[in-house]
Order: structure tokens, then C-alpha cells, then sequence
């Protein structure tokens, strides 16, 4: 349950108390950044921003959802500093590594993609020494909401056998051979990971008995698919620790596959 519990209850939230989060707690935040941008080896840069009015009225009409931007009391930029597929797929994995430490303080969070936002824009606004800001995160203390009224935090589109695969594509993988790994619980709450426009494109194959790939389902390719796969990267390993499991993913620089209805990219190997 506790697996469950852990991906199922994380929720986007759109509604945010105007109120600011404690100097205190924001410092908390910081610290968490500067531990995790180490982590990331120079790969990204956390920057937060309190005056969140100002990020809002200059995003109005630009980002958000249909064009309502999201608003929040703060929020904090992700900068990918290395032009590389690596830097950006770190930098959404670590980015909800963040999520899990603002969460743990009671903080309400939600993405928001800075797709249709001039360069010029985002220096004003962030500064001109960014590098590569392509998503912000809006964060705070979630309005209280109606429960009767509520919805489920991310729409799941797909059963096990629609994404989780054996030795070829598009070949169901057994059930019992995911009970025999330990995995049946992981892949049934990993489908309630968060993704760009729920697209949720992410593909799992067993390659033998030691090893799964991961790959990306596209029509066409979209650099920002990157993000999903750092980001179905963390949900995976922190699944897995609750297996038992404690490996991570190693990054390749795979093929392309066809397959009968998509291409898939290969992303990453992980050793079981």
C-alpha cells in the first residue's frame, strides 16, 4: 500500500492559496535545491522566484493551461545549462525529486510549460544569464477543494499490457513473469506518472532475464518526450526501492524502432 500511496496521492494542483509559504520554509526549499543541483553534477540550475504576481501577470495569455497561466505564490525555473539529451532528462528527473522534498513540507506543486514564450521573455523575467528555461514549476499551499467535486490527480490510459512488453514490441509480457521480478505492483501504480499532455508515452521491454529498456512512443519526435523519460526515470527507481529493488537506469543513446503503430526511441537500460 505503501507503493500505492506514494505515486496515486501525488496531485497537480491548479488552485493555490494566494498566501506566501514561510521565509523559513523557503529557505528549507533553497537548501533542497543547491543538494539536488549537486547531485545533477552541473547538468541544471534550480532558480526560485518569490514574487510570484510578477511571473504571473508577465506569463498571462503566454503558459498555463489554454492559456490561463497557473497562479501560485512562487515558483522556480528549471535551467538546463548542458545542451545535451542528458542535461534535460536529469533535469526533469531531479525536478521531481525536488517535488517529492516540497511535498514532504505540505507544498502543493504543478508543471507548466514554457513552449510559447520568447527568448526575450524569459531573460526579462528570469534573467539574462539563463541558459535554457523550457519549464516552470508553480508551488505553494494547495486551496481547500471540494472532495465530492474532486478528481483523480492523472487520467490513466493504459492497462499493464498496453506498455510493458517481452523481448519484442507490441508482445505482451506474462503476468507471471512480473510477479516472479516483483514488478506486478510497480507497473500498475507507474501508470498514474505524470506526463506532457497525458501522453504518457513511455514503453518498458524486457531485453532478458537482467535487463529492461526504456523507450519513448512518438509519431514524431519531440525533444520535450526527454522530459517525460527523466521523469518516468525517478517514479521507476523510487518504485522499485519499495520492491526491493535499488538500481538506476543507465543512459543510452539507443535506436529507433518501428513498431505497428509508433516509433520508439531507446532511452535507458536498467539491470534487475
Amino acid at each position: 500500500m505503501l507503493m500505492g500511496n506514494f505515486l496515486r496521492n501525488r496531485k497537480s494542483i491548479r488552485d493555490f492559496k494566494r498566501e506566501s509559504v514561510e521565509a523559513e520554509k523557503l529557505e528549507e526549499v533553497r537548501t533542497d535545491m543547491k543538494a539536488l543541483e549537486k547531485e545533477g553534477q552541473g547538468d541544471f540550475a534550480f532558480r526560485l522566484f518569490e514574487d510570484g504576481e510578477r511571473i504571473r501577470e508577465a506569463l498571462a495569455g503566454k503558459a498555463g493551461y489554454a492559456g490561463v497561466m497557473i497562479e501560485a505564490p512562487h515558483y522556480i525555473a528549471l535551467d538546463i545549462l548542458k545542451d545535451s539529451d542528458s542535461a534535460l532528462i536529469y533535469g526533469a528527473y531531479y525536478m521531481e525529486k525536488l517535488i517529492t522534498e516540497l511535498n514532504k513540507k505540505d507544498l502543493s506543486t504543478c508543471w507548466i510549460s514554457l513552449d510559447e514564450v520568447d527568448e526575450k521573455l524569459k531573460k526579462e523575467l528570469f534573467g539574462k544569464d539563463i541558459k535554457d528555461i523550457g519549464y516552470i514549476l508553480a508551488f505553494g499551499y494547495e486551496k481547500p477543494h471540494n472532495p465530492f467535486t474532486s478528481e483523480e490527480p492523472y487520467s490513466v490510459k493504459f492497462g499493464i499490457e498496453d506498455f510493458v512488453f517481452d523481448e519484442k514490441l507490441e508482445r505482451e509480457v506474462e503476468r507471471d513473469k512480473l510477479e516472479t521480478y516483483g514488478l506486478i505492483d510497480l507497473f500498475y501504480y507507474i501508470r498514474f506518472a505524470p506526463s506532457t499532455k497525458n501522453l504518457q508515452p513511455w514503453r518498458f521491454l524486457f531485453r532478458d532475464d537482467t535487463t529492461i529498456e526504456l523507450l519513448l512512443a512518438f509519431e514524431d519526435w519531440d525533444r520535450h518526450l526527454l522530459v517525460d523519460a527523466g521523469i518516468i526515470m525517478y517514479y521507476f527507481e523510487e518504485l522499485g526501492r519499495y520492491a526491493g529493488i535499488n538500481n538506476k537506469w543507465q543512459l543510452i543513446d539507443g535506436e529507433i524502432y518501428q513498431g505497428e503503430q509508433y516509433r520508439y526511441k531507446s532511452i535507458g537500460l536498467f539491470k534487475l
